[in-house]
């Protein structure tokens, strides 16, 4: 880079030089300094990124002795054999250059040199894969830019047999660019070099010489085109656009992205299609219809993309974020034995990160990163023609939910852009329903915590009222412990609260299971009287009975009871001072009817849309809502049905309809 830096700063001399002489003089010095430049180049063309450089020292000795002796060479013949001054025949024409014998050589020695560095760094290139070649891009392009101008001014000076001036600013134009995509390469990747192995065959097959061949065949009439229509002042202006341009153009035919947008592109609307995406859609869409937890949702997703793919190993792997790895949820392939579960731990973080920048499927073996290395031997190859092994990201916005590898694809064929792109639809869905199961899930652990919640509420309400009327029990008995219809007081009392605690805990775990039955053949009238006579008198409330008669039914004698003094007691509970209840019997249809109506506070119709029959909802200040859920569960049980009439300050009807027994 130094030589070529003095080269452009004697042609720069030369541009400001105003005699003919001096410009000679100037050029002659450049040609010398030229002279220095393909010897290095060459070996730097023969050993950069190269991994067995040796050999091909030892193949080019003969071509590089001879560079090495050119600048020896030029030194002896002098000046006078590189240019000369030839003065025109015209009185008012100005003297001109031309080359002299070894001036015309060294430009042709120039011209091959240039051709084959750019022989040697494209076999180089060509040979690199992956990220080997996404490293050496900016410094091929660079090289590329620099030595295509090269042999641009080469050839130009060998067709005229003089130098000409106004294409000095190119090679300076060249350098320029080239010297921004070097910088671009070093802040990229580094001065690290990765060892390729091209092939011992450099020239063989190199389109570096296919298109410097097309172009010298043609270099003459772009020349005099040039010289006749375009003009010298504005030339170098258009050379450097056209020298970006062709910068630009091959980074953007080197870009992976840009080749695989456009390979996508093509695949997508030029090409017919590999899978029915409908029919795989429609099948993912079914089989995930009936997920209900993340095992079912990984058995399903593996086996559908094994079939679709003929990918004989395929994994879903979730981060787990309680234990912070990432686990195996399911796969098609069966468990190795050596799978390094330290590594699952130590890198499960990485692992997470990575995959949360990761926005496509990616060919995992083409990742040389310590995450991609563990997640390798998480899934290990078992046929060694399988492929490459494959990974799909299960991104939700910036959350990494896990991943799914692909491995040991059927004779290892190549993911095509179309696979891909099905690939990620797939991943997306998975991704959706696996968010779905999971938001699902913490829905029912808050509707849990929140149940808990205002069920302890209730009952530690409860209990601090019976431990209230027991201490101020406590505190009378030693003061009237002698008075016998005290103690008989305290016993009634004490009995009492142990069987309101019973009642209370009995009601609190019906909520946990459906009602057990023992049916047997009953009369509902005389359930109802047993259940009336149980409750006793209620102070200041009437309560009327009408049983009609009725024919049997199958019932369990304690549930059906247990309903009928739920329904009376939250009549009761309803009601002022005053009050009435109605007790009815009837037979209606072949079903018989068990109706309880009171004249009480009513309930809203909103509060009969969303909050009756749900337990922990109550109109009362004391009720837990228990009972009329308890209650609806068992007349549903006996094949029953409830139904609900009320109106706020109107009162509230409870009618219950039950199945006769069969052949009545």
């Amino acid at each position: 880079m130094t030589t070529l830096g003095i080269d452009s700063l004697f042609t720069g001399l030369s541009l400001r030089a105003s005699q003919t002489d001096a410009v000679a003089f100037w050029l002659t010095r450049g040609f010398i300094v030229k002279a220095f430049i393909p010897f290095g180049w060459l070996c730097f063309s023969l050993t950069y990124s190269r991994g067995d450089y040796r050999q091909f020292l030892a193949r080019w000795r003969i071509p590089l002795a001879a560079f090495a002796v050119l600048p020896v060479v030029v030194w002896f013949v002098g000046p006078t054999g590189l240019l000369r001054v030839v003065p025109l025949e015209a009185p008012e024409g100005a003297p001109a250059l031309q080359f002299g014998l070894m001036g015309k050589a060294l430009s042709g020695a120039l011209l091959i040199a240039s051709v084959l560095i750019l022989t040697n760094l494209e076999q180089t290139f060509r040979a690199a894969v992956g990220t080997t070649r996404w490293r050496m891009k900016f410094v091929f392009v660079a090289l590329a830019v620099i030595f295509g101008a090269r042999i641009y001014v080469h050839s130009q000076a060998i067709l005229f047999s003089a130098p000409d001036l106004a294409l000095a600013g190119i090679e300076s134009a060249s350098l320029l660019i080239g010297c921004v995509f070097l910088a671009m390469a070093y802040l990229r990747a580094g001065w690290a070099e990765i060892d390729v192995y091209p092939s011992l065959a450099v020239l063989r097959s190199s389109m570096t010489a296919l298109i410097v061949g097309g172009y010298l065949f043609i270099v003459g009439v772009l020349a005099q085109a040039v010289t006749r229509f375009g003009g010298a002042e504005l030339f170098q202006f258009q050379a450097v656009v056209v020298l970006l341009g062709m910068a630009g153009l091959a980074l953007l035919l080197l870009s992976d992205r840009v080749r695989q947008r456009v390979q996508r592109f093509t695949a997508r609307h030029f090409r017919r299609a590999q899978h029915d995406s409908v029919r795989i859609w429609t099948l993912l869409s079914q089989r995930l219809a009936n997920v209900r937890d993340e095992t079912g949702l990984g058995e399903i997703s593996v086996r559908l993309i094994s079939e679709t793919f003929d990918a004989l190993s395929v994994t879903l792997w979730l981060h787990d974020a309680d234990q912070g790895q990432i686990k195996p949820s399911a796969s098609t392939a069966p468990p190795r034995g050596d799978g390094d579960h330290v590594a699952l731990e130590i890198t499960s973080p990485s692992i997470e990160t990575a995959l949360r920048a990761k926005s496509s499927p990616f060919d995992l073996d083409e990742v040389n990163e310590p995450w991609a290395n563990a997640l390798r031997r998480m899934n290990p190859s078992t046929f060694p023609n399988g492929g490459h092994r494959w990974c799909v990201s299960l991104r939700a916005a910036e959350q990494s939910l896990g991943a799914l590898v692909l491995a040991d694809r059927v004779n290892g064929v190549e993911y095509t852009q179309e696979e891909i792109a099905l690939l990620q639809c797939i991943g997306d869905q998975v991704t959706s329903v696996l968010l779905n199961l999971r938001l699902a899930n913490e829905v029912v652990r808050s509707r849990e915590l929140e149940a808990f919640r205002t069920m302890s509420a209730f009952f530690v309400h409860d209990l601090k009222n019976v431990t209230a009327s027991l201490n101020l029990m406590l505190k009378n008995l030693p003061v009237h412990f002698d008075d016998p219809a005290f103690r008989a007081d305290a016993l009634r009392g004490v009995g009492n609260t142990a069987r309101r605690i019973d009642d209370l805990i009995a009601r609190l775990s019906t909520l946990r299971r459906q009602p057990q039955l023992t049916l047997e053949e009953a009369d509902l009238n005389q359930l109802v009287s047993e259940a009336l006579d149980r409750i006793g008198m209620m102070p200041n409330i009437e309560v009327t009975r009408t049983l009609c008669p009725l024919p049997c039914m199958l019932a369990d004698r304690e549930q059906i009871q247990s309903v009928v003094t739920n329904l009376v007691l939250n009549a009761r509970d309803a009601l002022d001072a005053g009050g009435t209840i109605q007790v009815r019997t009837a037979c209606r249809l072949g079903r018989i009817e068990l109706s309880v109506v009171d004249d009480g506070c009513g309930m809203s119709p909103a509060f009969l849309k969303e909050s009756l029959f749900r337990p922990f909802q109550s109109t009362k200040a004391k009720g837990l809502g228990i009972g009329l859920f308890q209650s609806r569960a068992i007349v549903h049980a006996h094949g029953g049905s409830v139904q609900v009439e009320s109106e706020s300050g109107e009162g509230t009807t409870f009618q219950v309809s039950f199945p006769a027994k069969v052949g009545q």
